[in-house]
This record gives structure tokens, sequence and C-alpha cells, in this order.
């Protein structure tokens, strides 16, 4: 029998809508997200200061020697770091702003303000655990709260060498219990300062004793 008019006409509108239905409706890609760096790297670092002061690092920045970064080969510029030295189990956070270290067995290249965290400033070389606090681009765990500041005398994985250290630093220091990148961490901090002029010049006495201080967020 033929079709009448009015029957294509409906027909093709039919293929049209069914043809802008299958152009619209698409499987959604498949998205995949990246792996974080390895959690937990451990390996051996170094350290480095004055001879690269005031050159640039891999990421465009001047390097500053006694700022809180490192190098490392593979992770993000701007990734937090927990840096654990495996002897003494002192801690510090860095930022990657740099490439390296270019040494086979070496996995991270520190700034001497680090090494100083760290005391390791007598030693080339010395045992390492990394972990990751924060990607670029991602919320930090611990957001810098700017109207309180303190003095860090240390920070620890071990509360008994934490305790050690508040005696050797004595007045007002106290042991501070935090968790950072899944890691339980005993800080020494010293009294509480509303600007860091005002905690440097608090420092001052300690510092001529030689403890490695640092104002930090409290």
């Amino acid at each position: 029998m033929p079709t009448s008019r009015p029957t294509l006409v409906a027909l093709s509108v039919l293929a049209i809508l069914a043809g802008c239905s299958r152009a619209v409706v698409t499987t959604p890609p498949t998205v995949t997200t990246p792996p974080l760096p390895t959690f937990g790297e451990v390996g051996l670092a170094s350290w480095y200061g004055a001879p690269h002061h005031g050159r640039r690092t891999a990421n465009g920045e001047v390097f500053d020697m006694n700022q809180m970064t490192a190098a490392h080969k593979t992770l993000p510029f701007g990734t937090r770091l927990l840096v654990i030295n495996r002897d003494t189990t002192r801690t510090a956070e860095v930022r990657i702003n740099d490439r390296g270290p270019f040494v086979k067995g070496r996995i991270l290249d520190v700034s001497y303000a680090v090494a100083r965290q760290l005391g390791v400033t007598a030693e080339g070389v010395f045992p390492v655990r990394l972990h990751i606090i924060s990607l670029p681009g991602t919320k930090a765990e611990n957001p810098v709260n700017s109207d309180s500041l303190t003095i860090e005398a240390g920070s620890f994985t071990t509360r008994a060498r934490a305790e050690t250290l508040r005696q050797e630093v004595g007045g007002v220091a106290t042991v501070g219990e935090t968790t950072i990148a899944d890691q339980t961490i005993y800080r020494v901090d010293l009294g509480s300062y509303s600007t860091p002029t005002q905690a440097r010049a608090a420092a001052q006495p300690l510092a001529a004793r030689g403890f490695p201080l640092l104002v930090a967020p409290r």
C-alpha cells in the first residue's frame, strides 16, 4: 500500500529527532585521576646553600637558602612535603620549587634552612622519609592562621625527643601534638605572637644559644 504524504512527513520528523538524540546522548568519557606521588618515599637527602643562593630555581624563583624549600626530581612545583630525619626523628615542612638531586641514590635536596631544622648542617647526606602534605591547587591540611605565630624550636615524630628539646630550651617552651600527612608530630613551641617582628625579637636570645628556630603559624 502506498504511504501517504502526512505519514512520510511524520516518519521524517521522527528520524530527525532520533538522529539528534543519538548525537547528544553519549557515553560519558572515563575520567582517570592520576595517582598521588609515592607516600612514604624513603632514601637519602642532601642540602644546598650559599653557592646557589640568589640563583634561579627550576620553577623560575630566586633560590633563598633561608627559606623552607627543596628540590625533587618529579613532584610538581608547589608540593608541600613533610621531611623526617630517620636518624633523629626531627621533621621539617618544605615546598618543592626546584629539580634534583641529580646524584644516584638521593631523593631530595633541601635548603640550608631546612637542613638546620633537621639538624644536619654538619652532614652532607642523611636518611629521610617523605610524606606529601598537599599538592599544588589543593587545600593544605593545616591552613595558616596569620594572626597567631609561634617560635618553633623543633618538631619530631617521637614525644621523648620533643620533651628532651623542651627541657634544653626551658622557659615557656611547650610540646604540642598535631597530625601532618597522617604522621603524629610533636612540636616544641615558645609563646604566641601577632607579628613576625615580635616573634623574631623574642627568638634572638635562643638563637644566640645555637637553637635553629623557626617562626611558624601556631
